[in-house]
């Protein structure tokens, strides 16, 4: 298998309002089309560390690779282009745009990445909104979805650029256990049918133990 993600002797400081290390040493890979949660206690490091990985924090030490890919060092712009074709989002609060339709949020990414025509986003759009069998609401306003719908809309709007990797963070805390269930199995089959590769910050063991595996956390370490 190759490497979706490296990662390679990884530190991270705080320095306000004084130094303080959050990550030591850390390092490991995700296999392409792997299913990986991050685990540990609230304060391990375990959002932070997937703040790095989504190169939108670069003040760290180490080195960061994704399809092969050496991010560390790169500009701001080249990291904005790279996020916008190889990795979706996902978060415990969904950020859909109230005001917009679950169509119009999803097309979001797609417009941004101005690779495609607003037609052929909008078909794109609808597909990946049928895969999560959420087709039927494109056109009501994403304000008026119960809790568990908005984070299927928000898994839609990830999978919109064809991303490789997905990051989420938390993304069933929200939620209540049949729709934690409902997001474990779309993760499952996005990796296993898609070869989409999954990481995921969660604190929610139940929803980790059937992954393909678990990368545990304690005090900026990852547990051997």
């Amino acid at each position: 298998m190759s490497a979706a993600l490296r990662v390679e002797n990884l530190n991270k400081s705080f320095h306000e309002p004084e130094d303080f290390q959050v990550l030591f040493d850390i390092s490991f890979t995700v296999n392409k089309g792997e299913f990986v949660p991050v685990i540990g206690k609230s304060g391990c490091g375990k959002s932070t560390l997937l703040y790095l990985l989504s190169t939108l924090d670069t003040d760290y030490q180490g080195k960061i690779f994704i399809n092969d890919q050496l991010l560390t060092g790169e500009s701001q712009n080249n990291l904005a282009r790279f996020r916008n074709e190889n990795i979706g989002f996902v978060f415990q609060f969904h950020f859909l745009l109230p005001e917009f339709t679950v169509l119009e949020n999803v097309m979001l990414p797609a417009l941004k990445l101005g690779k495609l025509s607003r037609k052929e986003i909008e078909e794109q759009a609808i597909d990946k909104l049928r895969q999560l069998q959420m087709d039927t609401f494109a056109h009501k306003l994403s304000s008026r979805l119960s809790g568990g719908q908005q984070q299927r809309v928000a898994i839609a709007r990830a999978l919109i650029n064809n991303p490789t990797i997905i990051m989420a963070d938390e993304p069933t805390g929200n939620l209540d256990s049949v729709n934690t269930g409902l997001v474990f199995d779309i993760f499952r089959e996005l990796s296993h049918q898609k070869g989409i590769t999954i990481l995921t910050v969660t604190h929610d063991l139940d929803f980790a133990k059937n992954a393909d595996r678990v990368i545990e956390m304690v005090d900026g370490r990852i547990k051997i």
